[in-house]
C-alpha cells in the first residue's frame, strides 16, 4: 500500500498588511479576489495576532516558536543608520541584531523531517552568516539583512543586497519577480514535500505600484467620493526625542490608490501561486497559511492604510498594531468558509506545522507556541490561558514602550513611561475606546500580575528612565 505523501506547507507572510486590508476582512476599497479564495476555501481567523507591532520580532517568533522577549529580538533590526537606542522619557532596551544560530528553526525541523525548504523574499533576521541558508533553508531568493526595498524601491534594479545581481529587465516589479521565482520552485518541486516561506517585501514603504493599477484606484476613489484631503488627520507629536518635531498623521479611511495598487499586485501573485498548485496537481495536498508580520502603517510615513475599527497601527500596543488577517486553506481537512474566533499568535505556527507534517514536537524549542491544528479541524479552544506582547521600544510610528496581555476577551496594556494600565473588553470594544481599569480594578490587578509574572519568566528587559529627558514646552 502506498504511503500518503506528507503535505506541502506554504507560509505567506506579508509585510505591514493591516487587519482590514483584504476584502474578505472588511475592506471596501482594496480588491483581493485571489486571497479571498483562501478564506472561501478554508478558515478565516478573526482574532489572530503578530507577536510584535513591528516586523523582525514577529519573524523571529514564527521561525522559533518563541515570544520575541524569549528570543531577544524585540525591535526591528536596524542597519546602524538609525538613531538607537531611541530616547524619550525612557531609553529603550538593547536587543539582538540577528537570529542566533543556536535556535533550531521550523525550517531546520522540517528539513530534518524530509522537506525541501525554500525561502523567498524578505528575511530581516540578520545578514551574512545569519541568513536563511544558515537557518535551515535549502534555497534562498532575496532574503538578507534588508528590511525593505529601501532607496532602490520596487522597480529594478533593486538595492536589496541579495537581489542586486538579479538578471531581470529594467523596471521589473519586485512583487512580480518574487512570484516568478516561487512559481518556478513549485513547478520543479519533484517528489519531496516542500516548505515554502514566501515573504513578500510588499506592502512596506516605499509605497510604489504600477501606474495602470494606481490610475484604476484613483478613479475608484473619485467614484466613491473619497477625498484625499479628508483621509489623514494630524494629532499630537512623537514621544521620542529625535522625532518630537513631527506630528502623528492618522489615516481615517482606506483611500490611498498607490497602496491599493500594491495590494492588487500581491493578490495577483497569490493567484498565480494557486494556479501553479492546480496545474501541477499539488493543490489538494498543500496547506497554505496567509498572514502579516504587524499591523498596517496608519500613523506615520505617509500613513497609507487605515485599520479602523481597530485603534492605531504598526508600532503601537493597541489592536491595530498586532491584530492580523490569518487565512488557512487545507483541502479536505479545513472546512471551506469556516471562521475561528479563538486568539492565536505567531508562536503557534511552528508546532502547528510540525503536527501537520506528522513530525514530533520540539517543546524545548517552540516553548511559547501551541499547535492550532485542533482549531483547523473545527475545535473552539486551545490549552492556553493568555497571549503576551512585550515591546520595550519607541515605535517609529508614535507608539511608546509597553507590554500587554490578552486573557479571554480582556486585554490589559501597561505603558512603561508612566506605569499606567489600560483594560479593554475586546469582544464588546474592539476599538479599545472604553478603558475599564478603574471600573474593574480586581480584574485589572489580576491581569497585570499575570503579565509581570510572565515578563519575569522570560527575563524581559525593561527600559530605564532617561536622565537627559526634558519635557516639551506646553
Amino acid at each position: 500500500m502506498a504511503t500518503k505523501k506528507m503535505p506541502n506547507i506554504i507560509f505567506i507572510l506579508i509585510d505591514d498588511m493591516g487587519w482590514r486590508d483584504l476584502t474578505c476582512c472588511g475592506s471596501t476599497f482594496y480588491e483581493t479576489p485571489n486571497i479571498d479564495r483562501l478564506a472561501a476555501e478554508g478558515m478565516r481567523f478573526t482574532d489572530a495576532y503578530a507577536s510584535c507591532p513591528v516586523c523582525s520580532p514577529t519573524r523571529a517568533s514564527v521561525m522559533t516558536g518563541k515570544y520575541p522577549a524569549s528570543v531577544g529580538i524585540t525591535d526591528w533590526i536596524d542597519s546602524g543608520s538609525v538613531i538607537h537606542p531611541a530616547r524619550g522619557r525612557l531609553v529603550d532596551v538593547p536587543y539582538l541584531k540577528q537570529l542566533p544560530l543556536s535556535e533550531h528553526t521550523v525550517a531546520q525541523a522540517l528539513a530534518n523531517g524530509g522537506y525541501s525548504t525554500w525561502h523567498v523574499g524578505k528575511w530581516h533576521l540578520g545578514g551574512q552568516g545569519f541568513g536563511p541558508l544558515e537557518h535551515g533553508f535549502h534555497v534562498n531568493v532575496g532574503g538578507c539583512e534588508a528590511g525593505s526595498p529601501g532607496g532602490g524601491g520596487y522597480f529594478s534594479p533593486w538595492s536589496i543586497p541579495a537581489l542586486k545581481d538579479a538578471d531581470v529587465a529594467e523596471d521589473t516589479y519586485l512583487t512580480d519577480y518574487l512570484t516568478d521565482r516561487t512559481v518556478e520552485l513549485v513547478r520543479n518541486a519533484g517528489d519531496k514535500p516542500f516548505f515554502l516561506n514566501l515573504c513578500y517585501y510588499a506592502v512596506h514603504t516605499p509605497i510604489q505600484a504600477k501606474a495602470e493599477k494606481t490610475a484604476k484606484y484613483k478613479a475608484k476613489a473619485k467614484t466613491m467620493g473619497l477625498d484625499p484631503k479628508d483621509a489623514i488627520v494630524e494629532d499630537g507629536h512623537f514621544p521620542c526625542d529625535h522625532k518630537r518635531h513631527l506630528r502623528i498623521q492618522r489615516r481615517v479611511v482606506q483611500s490611498d490608490p498607490v497602496y491599493a495598487a500594491m495590494i492588487e499586485s500581491l493578490d495577483e501573485g497569490v493567484g498565480r501561486l494557486l494556479d501553479v498548485l492546480e496545474e501541477t496537481g499539488q493543490a489538494d495536498n498543500t496547506v497554505i497559511f496567509f498572514t502579516s508580520d504587524n499591523g498596517g502603517l496608519a500613523t506615520a510615513e505617509g500613513s497609507p492604510t487605515c485599520n479602523a475599527p481597530l485603534s492605531e497601527g504598526k508600532g503601537w500596543m493597541y489592536e491595530g498594531g498586532t491584530r492580523e488577517p490569518l487565512l488557512v486553506r487545507w483541502p479536505g481537512m479545513v472546512a471551506p468558509g469556516s471562521v475561528c474566533k479563538t486568539p492565536v499568535t505567531s508562536t503557534d505556527f511552528y508546532p502547528t506545522m510540525l503536527e501537520i507534517a506528522g513530525l514530533d514536537p520540539i517543546p524545548e524549542q517552540h516553548k511559547d507556541g501551541v499547535s492550532i491544528l485542533s482549531l483547523l479541524r473545527g475545535g473552539e479552544n486551545l490549552d492556553r490561558d493568555a497571549v503576551f506582547w512585550h515591546y520595550p521600544h519607541y515605535g517609529n510610528q508614535g507608539g511608546t514602550p509597553g507590554s500587554s496581555i490578552r486573557m479571554g476577551d480582556y486585554k490589559l496594556i501597561e505603558f512603561f513611561e508612566d506605569g499606567r494600565i489600560e483594560l479593554y473588553n475586546l469582544r464588546e470594544d474592539v476599538g479599545e475606546d472604553h478603558d475599564l481599569a478603574e471600573t474593574m480594578p480586581a480584574l485589572a490587578g489580576k491581569l497585570r500580575a499575570r503579565l509581570v509574572a510572565w515578563r519575569r519568566s522570560v527575563e524581559a528587559k525593561i527600559p530605564r528612565p532617561n536622565p537627559d529627558y526634558t519635557a516639551p514646552p506646553g
